[in-house]
């Protein structure tokens, strides 16, 4: 009689890629929102802390290597596919595991969203600008946001599973 391998289902991914799509769609949708409404580098308040601005990053997080000369843009975009392909290959195997596949989920949604800016306009596009007075955090956008949220979680969910608490 032949033994069968057993493999996870190919259905454990669908939900978490599903997740991942929704992140993508409302980071372009907010990006394209944005190109059609503001001129590079105007910006909206929108509170005394909060504006809408239109920013380009041709770096990583922060605008670190923004002025590198050009070879970023292939070394960030590389990056976010290799981080894919992982991601990818770790829902596969933990799909079963809810908070550790939503902040994967959420990290590859995030990443794809940048990758897409990269490689249809050679930078990220950041509209979200929130400051204290003269001091501005770095402009970012909801694909960072995203990317940040996933990584909380992940952090979150590996010191439950280090306290046996998962």
């Amino acid at each position: 009689m032949a033994k069968t391998v057993s493999r996870p289902a190919s259905g454990a991914l669908a939900p978490w890629l599903g997740i991942s799509l929704i992140v993508i769609l409302f980071d372009q949708l907010s990006k394209i929102a944005i190109q059609k409404t503001f001129a590079y580098g105007a910006q909206h308040a929108l509170t005394s802390f909060f504006n809408l601005v239109l920013v380009y990053n041709r770096g990583a997080a922060f605008g670190f290597l923004s002025t590198a000369g050009g070879w970023q843009r292939w070394a960030f975009t590389a990056l976010g596919i290799g981080a894919t392909l992982v991601i990818c290959f770790l829902l596969r195997r933990h799909g079963q595991q809810r908070l550790f596949s939503l902040s994967l989920a959420m990290i590859l949604g995030g990443a794809l969203g940048n990758v897409i800016d990269r490689l249809v306009y050679g930078h990220v596009i950041d509209f979200l600008d929130f400051h204290l007075g003269a001091w501005h955090f770095p402009a970012f956008n909801l694909a960072d946001s995203a990317i940040t949220v996933g990584a909380v979680l992940l952090i979150y969910d590996e010191l439950r599973r280090v306290r046996g608490t998962r």
